[in-house]
């Protein structure tokens, strides 16, 4: 079973309505209780494995034909089918462990099965765009503190990289643009490496909010060399760790930092100038204290960051 997406002719955007996903469970915080499916031996996960993926139980999309989302002639109310694939990753068989926490190693192997999920999802026909994110904690809606991700592979590609890829394509790279202006006031900076940089946009929306960006114009996944897959692997333990031991005088809870954070690489058609990189988005503006997204800001749809990225940055740079 999967969703539908429903044209909004206020907005002129395609909504996805998955009244399935409703149902799907909230399972034991800890291995010890029992019942976890992606723990070895779980259901998700009856043999042993260091990464694996498999098809999501809940789609929000299920196979079909490509669907054109274009803006339909009366503008009234219109359905199409959710076409495309919905993937979980596992990072680990270690039910406590994250990204965070995992050697780099190891967080290598994890970049090669995102690069090998999105080269196979692109090559099929209906397939136009892989997005690979993850949603990490209980704050942040997730149902399993199991360390794992997601991969949704659209029949479309949605608005948020598709206006990326607009500007570009009008612009020059923006992401290239961005990094070197990063890079020039590197006050917002918090790992530089060879082949990837990872900062606190001078313009961030979320508190502690980051991009990791590639040193080179590369498109996708599929591309990386095995030097920027490496780099990837150690700018990620890096960034993420950092999260991990803010505030330490509180009572944060080290291991459960909850963060967003999504991957926007090139479309299956694109002219060139799409550049891969992550967004890092948490949801927290100090201990335990929740940055709430107010009516203002959506109504509106401009962002008020309570925090000064410079600000955000020195403290992860000294976490």
């Amino acid at each position: 079973m999967a969703g539908e997406f429903r044209f909004d002719p206020l907005t002129h955007q395609w909504v996805g309505i998955v009244g399935h996903r409703q149902a799907r469970p909230n399972l034991p915080t800890s291995s010890s209780e029992g019942g976890c499916p992606f723990c070895i031996g779980g259901l998700e996960a009856p043999n042993p494995y260091d990464v694996t993926w498999f098809t999501n139980r809940w789609p929000a999309f299920a196979p079909g034909l490509p669907v054109d989302l274009a803006t339909p002639a009366d503008l009234g109310h219109a359905t199409l089918a959710a076409v495309g694939s919905a993937e979980v990753i596992l990072f680990s068989s270690d039910h406590d462990a994250s990204l965070a926490s995992l050697p780099v190693e190891h967080l290598r192997r994890v970049v090669d099965l995102w690069a090998e999920r999105s080269q196979a999802l692109m090559q099929r026909s209906e397939i136009e765009y892989v997005l690979i994110f993850e949603n990490r904690g209980a704050e942040v809606g997730a149902t399993i503190p199991h360390p794992h991700g997601q991969i949704y592979a659209f029949g479309h590609v949605p608005p948020a990289p598709r206006n990326e890829a607009q500007l570009s394509a009008t612009h020059g790279c923006t992401v290239c643009a961005d990094l070197a202006a990063e890079l020039a006031e590197p006050d917002r900076v918090i790992h530089d490496s060879e082949s990837w940089t990872a900062y606190v946009p001078f313009a961030s929306e979320f508190p502690y909010g980051m991009r990791v960006v590639a040193k080179d114009h590369t498109a996708d996944f599929a591309s990386l060399t095995s030097t920027q897959r490496d780099g990837l692997a150690a700018a990620l333990g890096d960034v993420l760790s950092r999260y991990d031991r803010l505030w330490p005088e509180s009572d944060q809870r080290s291991h459960t930092f909850p963060y967003l954070m999504w991957f926007h690489q090139a479309p299956k058609h694109h002219d060139g100038e799409y550049h891969i990189h992550a967004h890092i988005a948490p949801p927290q503006r100090g201990p335990g204290t929740t940055r709430f997204v107010a009516a203002g800001e959506l109504g509106s749809g401009t962002y008020s960051n309570p925090v000064v990225p410079e600000s955000a940055a020195a403290t992860l740079r000294n976490a």
